[in-house]
């Protein structure tokens, strides 16, 4: 049923929004009918974002078009550093532990903010830095939350940084267990003494967005520190997500 009328800047926005959320190319029915717009409203709107290249068209499917995609890289990770430091300083003052900030690029998952309490000033933040799956919490919840052909391109990438080809079997079973509980964890891999867990901020559609890391020495990650670190890390991951989501997250109008 068609919502009430908006301006035509909402429903130019509702229309990118939808098409950006999907987790396939939508029909025009499709796209009307989760905007709340007549057929025709929609149509005419999205005839004036292709030709701005906000959305693109393929055959009878709409989905997010060049400008789109310029955007997002270019500014997802200012965007999400901005909208997750009150996350994450508010789990390293909970936690205690250095909390990082992490998004997944083509070799890794690339850290884009961390807070580090002074008790950690020995630890470096990493911030920057291009991690990779098989040795670093972050990265392989990112991962994880791929789907299984979308794994592929970084299991090829960790051996080219190192991974020996007979390790693959193991790096699939922590891919397996990430997935299963929803976190991964680290312990001495990348350095004995440091251990991390981490946990993927998802969209709507599953996909993930960023990891939010705890990262702290290895000796204060047992199994009751994990369980309450677990629960503290789910809350923040939970907290980014509602953030991320926006304030109008679903809304449409006619």
């Amino acid at each position: 049923m068609p919502r009430p009328a908006g301006s035509a800047v909402d429903k130019a926005l509702d229309l990118i929004e939808s098409t950006a959320r999907a987790d396939r190319p939508l029909r025009l029915t499709e796209l009307a009918n989760e905007t709340g717009m007549h057929r025709a409203t929609a149509y005419r709107i999205l005839v004036d974002l292709v030709r701005r290249g906000w959305i693109m068209r393929s055959e009878d499917r709409y989905l997010p078009g060049p400008v789109v995609l310029r955007f997002s890289q270019a500014a997802a990770a200012g965007s999400l550093a901005v909208l997750g430091r009150p996350v994450l300083q508010s789990l390293a003052d909970r936690t205690g532990m250095m909390v990082n900030l992490q998004v997944l690029e083509p070799e890794g998952g690339r850290v884009i903010d961390a807070v580090r309490p002074p008790r950690l000033a020995m630890f470096t933040d990493l911030l920057g830095e291009l991690l990779p799956v098989h040795t670093f919490a972050g990265p392989l919840a990112l991962v994880s939350a791929l789907d299984e052909p979308a794994r592929v391109p970084y299991l090829r990438a960790a051996e080219r940084q190192g991974h020996p080809p007979s390790g693959r079997a193991g790096l699939l079973a922590d891919i397996e267990r990430t997935r299963r509980t929803g976190f991964a964890l680290q312990r001495g891999r990348n350095d004995e003494v440091i251990a991390s867990l981490s946990r993927a901020v998802v969209a709507g559609g599953g996909r993930p967005l960023c990891a939010i890391t705890v990262v702290g020495l290895d000796s204060e990650f047992d199994d009751p520190a994990q369980a309450e670190l677990q629960e503290h890390l789910a809350a923040a991951a939970a907290e980014l997500e509602r953030a991320l989501a926006g304030p109008g997250a679903g809304a449409g109008h006619d």
